[in-house]
């Protein structure tokens, strides 16, 4: 078996969280994009973890605040996520930080959201911090 394991491209998804009944009413309208976290591929012998970054970019018609929040994918957990190979799976997270010490979800438990102030038309563009533990068993 090779000692090196071909990732996948994580995708991200981004949820809005506002008042949607007050909202609706002025016509808010927003459009969310967001780049993949491309890790590459791992290697099990390596003594550093694998960092990537992705981006989350969200522009809305009106001023609004929102919360993006990040699901805790097909694994169903935040601790860790996990990506499914075709026979094996690496733990993952997803941060708000370049540390990498505030796992990114939904606010629940000990996971963090990320609040933005947003103005008519202006895009605000967030970084996904993601790692991939060095010294996961893949075979």
């Amino acid at each position: 078996m090779s000692p090196r394991y071909a990732m996948a491209a994580a995708t991200l998804a981004a949820v809005l969280l506002w008042g949607a009944p007050a909202v609706a009413q002025l016509g808010l309208s927003c459009t969310i994009e967001a780049s993949p976290v491309a890790f590459g591929t791992y290697d099990v012998f390596a003594a550093s973890p694998s960092d990537s970054t992705g981006t989350v970019t969200v522009r809305c018609t009106l001023g609004v605040g929102l919360s993006i929040a990040l699901s805790a994918g097909a694994s169903g957990t935040y601790s860790p996520r996990r990506l499914q190979g075709s026979t094996a799976t690496l733990a993952y997270n997803l941060y708000t930080d370049a540390a990498r010490t505030s796992v990114w979800g939904n606010g629940s438990g000990a996971t963090s959201t990320v609040f933005h102030l947003l103005q008519a038309l202006t895009p605000v563009v967030t970084t996904v911090h993601a790692r991939v533990p060095a010294g996961q068993d893949v075979r």
